[in-house]
């Protein structure tokens, strides 16, 4: 068995992976319990975007002042278990700028059929990335 080590890495850093990445699940409240959705993104100047509908869930949470939620992506090998992770917690808000919501209709194709007519801003707020690398393994200049 490989032995690997877990290595924090900086916001910058963790902030550009998950921009590389198309799909990500958020983490909300729902009913005083936690509820996790997938979706997909993307991340502009800093900020998570996502499409949903009008019944969603995560709409409802976002609407009015928004709601905290945690937002995570990675991309693990599943032979070689090396990768990394990439956990953002920060507010959701509704975004309500019809210019805004054009734009991000334009950018951002949701992966499942339906009318999915609202957007979702998530402002990072609390950004913690890791890499699994194999144990011994010279820092990069990314993990720095």
């Amino acid at each position: 068995m490989n032995e690997r080590e877990l290595r924090e890495l900086p916001r910058d850093e963790s902030l550009r992976l998950l921009a590389s990445v198309a799909m990500g699940r958020v983490v909300f409240t729902l009913h005083a319990l936690p509820a996790i959705r997938p979706v997909n993104h993307i991340l502009d100047d800093g900020d998570i975007i996502i499409r949903t509908h009008l019944g969603a869930a995560i709409t409802s949470a976002a609407d009015g002042d928004g709601t905290v939620v945690a937002y995570e992506a990675d991309a693990i090998d599943p032979h070689d278990h090396l990768g990394w992770s990439v956990i953002v917690v920060g507010t959701a808000r509704l975004v309500r700028d019809r210019a805004e919501i054009e734009r991000y209709s334009a950018m951002l194709r949701p992966w499942v059929f339906g009318n999915m007519d609202h957007v979702i801003r998530i402002r990072p707020e609390v950004v913690t990335g890791f890499r699994l690398t194999p144990l011994g393994e010279p820092a990069s200049s990314a993990d720095r």
